[in-house]
C-alpha cells in the first residue's frame, strides 16, 4: 500500500513518512525470512558442522563485552546491564558447534534486554554440576504469562514488550535456540522469577548442556 501509495504523491514530507514505512516493512520481512531459512536448516547444517570442545564461561563474558560496546540505539536507551557470575566445581566446558551456541546465548540475553525495564540488569550466572553445565539468563521484567512457560519456545510465539515496533523480531529466536540446544543434547526451559510472596521478579531461562 505504501508503494503504490508513494508512486502517485507529490508531497516531499508525505513521500518521506511513506518511505519511512516501507523500509520498516523490508527491514521486518528480511528479518523473518532470514530466520525461516536459518530454521530450515539448522538441522542439516548441525549433522554437518565441527564439533570442539567450546569455553562456555569464555563466551558468555566476550556477549557481555560486546553489549557494552553496542551501539544499538534501542540498547543504548534502555541502559541495561549484563552482568556475568561462573561458579561451580570444574571447567565450564562442552562439546559443541561454537557458532551455533553464540547464537543461542545471544538470543537469551537479547531476549531477556528486550523485557527488562530502562536501567534494569540482566544476570547470567554459568556453573558445572558434575557432567552438566548449566547457564541461567535472569531478567526483572514483567515475567512469563502462566501457563506460557512452553508456548513462548513454539515458532512466530508473539507475546512482545509492551511498546516494542512490530516486527522487531521475527518470534522464531526461542524456538531456534532450542532447536539448536537440543541437537548438543541439552535443554532450555523457562520459569518465573518469583519472591518471598510469591510475586514475579523476572523471567529466567535455563541451558543445560553435556559438559565436556
Amino acid at each position: 500500500s505504501a508503494v503504490e501509495t508513494a508512486s502517485r504523491v507529490r508531497d516531499p514530507d508525505q513521500q518521506k513518512r511513506l518511505m519511512s514505512i516501507i523500509l520498516d516493512d523490508v527491514q521486518r520481512l528480511d528479518r523473518l525470512i532470514s530466520d525461516i531459512s536459518a530454521a530450515s536448516r539448522l538441522d542439516a547444517e548441525l549433522s554437518r558442522a565441527n564439533t570442539g570442545v567450546v569455553d562456555i564461561g569464555r563466551m558468555l563474558g566476550a556477549l557481555a563485552e560486546i553489549h557494552g560496546m553496542s551501539d544499538s540505539p534501542a540498547e543504548s536507551a534502555k541502559g541495561v546491564r549484563i552482568s556475568v557470575h561462573l561458579g561451580g566445581t570444574g571447567p565450564l566446558t562442552v562439546v559443541g558447534v561454537e557458532d551455533r551456541l553464540v547464537q543461542v546465548f545471544r538470543n537469551l540475553i537479547a531476549n531477556a534486554i528486550s523485557f527488562s525495564p530502562p536501567g534494569g540488569e540482566v544476570v547470567v550466572n554459568a556453573s558445572r554440576h558434575g557432567d552438566r553445565v548449566i547457564v541461567r539468563v535472569e531478567d526483572s521484567g514483567p515475567g512469563i504469562p502462566p501457563g506460557k512457560e512452553e508456548s513462548i519456545f513454539e515458532r512466530f510465539y508473539s507475546e512482545r514488550p509492551q511498546g516494542e515496533k512490530f516486527g522487531t523480531h521475527s518470534g522464531l529466536g526461542l524456538s531456534i535456540s532450542r532447536q539448536i540446544v537440543a541437537a548438543h543434547g541439552g535443554e532450555v526451559r523457562a520459569e518465573n522469577r518469583l519472591g518471598p510472596e510469591n510475586q514475579v521478579l523476572g523471567a529466567r531461562f535455563i541451558v543445560t548442556l553435556r559438559a565436556a
